[in-house]
This record gives C-alpha cells, structure tokens and sequence, in this order.
C-alpha cells in the first residue's frame, strides 16, 4: 500500500541563500547560480545519515530538479544523478518547486530506473494532484527517458541537445 501524501513543496530563496524543505526546515545554501535554462545550489545536508552535501539543478523547462547526493560512508547507492519530476515557479529572486512525485535514478552511461508511479497514481486518484498535472508528470518522464536512452544514458550528452550545460563542483 502506498503512503499517500499531498505533493512536497520546496523553496529556494535565491537572495537570502535559503532552502526550506518540504517540512518547512530552513538550510543556508553555500552556492546559488542562477542560469537562463534554471538554479543551482550546492549545500550542506546536516542531520542526513544517507548523505553529507547535495548539489541540485532546478531545470523549469524540462520539468526537473537533478541532484547530486554525495553519499556517507556506508550509505552509497549505485547511482550518479536522482531526478524529482516538478513544476517549478518563480517570483522575484525566490523560486518554488512542487514534487510529482515520480523519480529517475540515472546511472550515468549505464540506464536508469523510474521510480514512485505507485505514489503519482494513488495521488492522482486521491485528488491531490490534477488529472493534468499527472499527465504532464508522465509526459516529462517519459521525454527525460527516451532522451537519455537516446544518448546512451549520459545526462551532459541529452542537455547539450538542448543547449543546456551543467557544472557541477565533483563532476
């Protein structure tokens, strides 16, 4: 049985170099660098066992959030890239994204694996997320993995399509 749960919001406040999760806990940010294709940030993760920093890309034209977990000792996961499926708003120096919920864990070079269709179904159904959204959720994932097949599961081969080029402090 799925946890159904209302989608997670998150904000980053690019001008006072904050990010409040979903639980409304707010993180100071060491880097912020806004592009035209979206928002890096590069923080800290203190209080995570799985992980010690994480480095994200809020990507609004595609629909996606990319992070980077760099993993603790013992928590490491066969995996390069996670990517949330989101809508993304902004206002001002202050950006929103609202999780849809589905996930893609890249494995660079090598595949990936689409995660959560369980939790998008049971919120669709559930009425927490529009029948719209939903499908514009599916639409994403499905555009990210027939890209990165297409480019044989290299995220910088797939972006640089699109003239989107991602730095990254460790990759």
């Amino acid at each position: 049985m799925t946890d159904i749960h209302p989608p997670k919001i998150e904000i980053f406040d690019v001008a006072a170099r904050t990010n409040t999760d979903p639980k409304g806990i707010v993180r100071e940010v060491e880097e912020y660098r806004v592009e035209p294709f979206g928002l890096y940030l590069a923080r800290p993760a203190p209080g995570r066992a799985q992980f010690h920093y994480l480095e994200s890309w809020l990507l609004p034209g595609l629909g996606l959030r990319l992070t980077d977990f760099w993993f603790s000792q013992g928590h490491e996961r066969d995996q390069d890239f996670y990517l949330d499926v989101v809508s993304v708003e902004t206002s001002g120096t202050t950006w929103r994204s609202t999780d849809w919920y589905l996930d893609i864990v890249v494995r660079e070079g090598r595949g990936l694996d689409v995660l959560d269709t369980d939790e998008l179904i049971a919120a669709a159904s559930a009425g927490l997320i529009s029948g719209e959204d939903a499908e514009r959720a599916l639409e994403i994932t499905y555009g990210c993995v027939q890209g990165l097949a297409a480019h044989g599961y290299k995220m910088r081969d797939w972006l640089s399509t699109m003239d989107i080029e991602l730095t990254w402090r460790r990759h």
